[in-house]
C-alpha cells in the first residue's frame, strides 16, 4: 500500500452547517448562502452532500468513520483535517486553530476511536500555542508528502514557521515553506487549495508561487522520485481543483484500488490532458458538494486520513458484520449510533 494514500478516513456529519463568518475575512474561496435560502435548507443540503461523499468512499472500498455533530457553534466542523492528522508508526498530531470558534472542533471521542481501533503510540498536541497567537491548521496549512517526508506549506497567519519547524522535527518531515498569492496579491490561506500530492501524480498551482527560484524548488522536489507534476491555474484553484486527496480502497474481489477524491466542481474544471495525467495513476472519484464549498473548502478539507495500522477486528455481534459496525456513525460522545455495539 502507498504511504501517501490512506485506506481509512474520518468524516464529521455536521447537522448545523453554515459558512463560518469568523473565517470570511481571509478565506477568499468562501461564499455567502444564496439569497432567500434558509439556514435549515442549507444544513439539509450539506448533510445530503456529506452523506454522498461518505457513501461514494465506501463504494470504492475505503473504510469510513463518521462522527455526528449537532453543535450549532461549530460551523466548520465538517473540515476535520485542520485540527487532526495521523502518521505511520502510531503518531497523531492535534493542531492550533486560527479562528476561536473553530477550536472546540477538536474532539476527544475521535481520538479515543483512533486509540481503540488503530495502533496509536503518541499524540502530540500543539493547541497550547493558540494563546500565543501561533497557528498551524493541520493538513490544510500543510500538504504532506508522506513518501519523501516533505511538508509543503504556503505561509500565512494560519501557518506559522515556528510551529511548522516543531512539527517537522517531531514527525521527521523536511519543511518546504513558500509564499503563495493570487493575482491580486492576496496570500493563499491554506496550502491544500493549491496543491494535492498523490503517489505518482501531483496537482499544484505553481504559478501562484511568485518567487521563481522557490517555484522551481517545489517542482523539483515534487518530481524527484518520478512523480508527474500537473500544473493547475488560479482559475482552476478557485474551482477547488487543488483540493483533492488520494485514497486506497478495495475492489469487490479484494484488490487495491487507488482513487483521487475531489468535488464535481473540481473535476469539471480539469482539462482532458490533466484528467488523463491523474488517471494514469488512479481513478478520479468526483462528488458534487456545492453547498459545502460555500464554506471555502472542498472534498480534501472534509477528509482526515488515517495513516495508522488497524488493531485486529474484534468479533462482531451476531446480528452485524464487522464492516457495518466500522461504518456506523458516532454520536457527539463517541458512542456508535447502532444498538448493541
Amino acid at each position: 500500500m502507498s504511504a501517501q494514500a490512506p485506506s481509512s478516513v474520518i468524516l464529521i456529519r455536521a447537522a448545523k452547517f453554515v459558512p463560518n463568518p469568523a473565517t470570511a475575512t481571509d478565506n477568499a474561496f468562501q461564499r455567502v448562502i444564496p439569497e432567500g435560502q434558509s439556514p435549515e435548507a442549507t444544513s439539509a443540503q450539506a448533510l445530503a452532500e456529506m452523506d454522498a461523499v461518505a457513501q461514494a468512499l465506501r463504494d470504492t472500498g475505503v473504510r469510513v468513520h463518521v462522527f455526528e455533530d449537532d453543535d450549532h457553534t461549530r460551523p466548520d466542523s465538517v473540515f476535520p483535517n485542520n485540527w487532526l492528522s495521523t502518521h505511520p508508526g502510531g503518531y497523531v498530531a492535534v493542531y492550533p486553530m486560527y479562528a476561536s470558534n473553530r477550536r472546540h472542533e477538536r474532539r476527544g471521542d475521535v481520538l479515543e476511536m483512533l486509540k481503540s481501533s488503530y495502533r496509536v503510540q503518541t499524540i502530540i498536541d500543539y493547541s497550547g500555542l493558540e494563546p500565543d497567537g501561533i497557528f498551524l491548521e493541520g493538513t490544510g496549512a500543510m500538504v504532506l508528502d508522506h513518501i519523501s517526508r516533505v511538508a509543503y506549506t504556503a505561509m500565512s497567519h494560519r501557518a506559522d514557521t515556528h510551529v511548522l519547524e516543531r512539527f517537522c522535527t517531531d514527525f521527521h518531515y523536511e519543511p518546504m515553506p513558500f509564499e503563495a498569492v493570487d493575482s491580486s496579491g492576496v496570500r493563499v490561506y491554506h496550502t491544500n487549495v493549491i496543491a494535492c500530492i498523490g503517489t505518482d501524480v501531483a496537482l499544484v498551482a505553481l504559478g501562484m508561487i511568485p518567487d521563481e527560484h522557490r517555484r522551481a524548488e517545489v517542482r523539483e522536489r515534487l518530481a524527484v522520485n518520478g512523480r508527474e507534476v500537473v500544473e493547475i491555474t488560479e482559475e482552476q484553484v478557485r474551482e477547488f481543483a487543488g483540493n483533492a486527496v488520494e485514497l486506497c480502497g478495495r475492489t469487490p474481489d479484494g484488490r487495491r484500488r487507488y482513487v483521487m477524491a475531489m468535488s464535481g466542481t473540481a473535476r469539471r474544471s480539469l482539462t482532458a490532458e490533466q484528467v488523463a495525467a491523474v488517471e494514469r495513476s488512479c481513478e478520479i472519484l468526483a462528488v458534487d458538494i456545492p453547498t459545502i464549498e460555500l464554506a471555502g473548502g472542498s472534498v480534501r478539507c472534509m477528509i482526515a486520513g488515517v495513516h495508522l495500522d488497524p488493531r485486529p477486528t474484534r468479533d462482531p455481534e451476531p446480528t452485524a458484520t464487522a464492516e457495518a459496525i466500522d461504518e456506523h456513525p458516532h454520536t457527539a460522545d463517541g458512542q456508535d449510533v447502532a444498538q448493541g455495539h
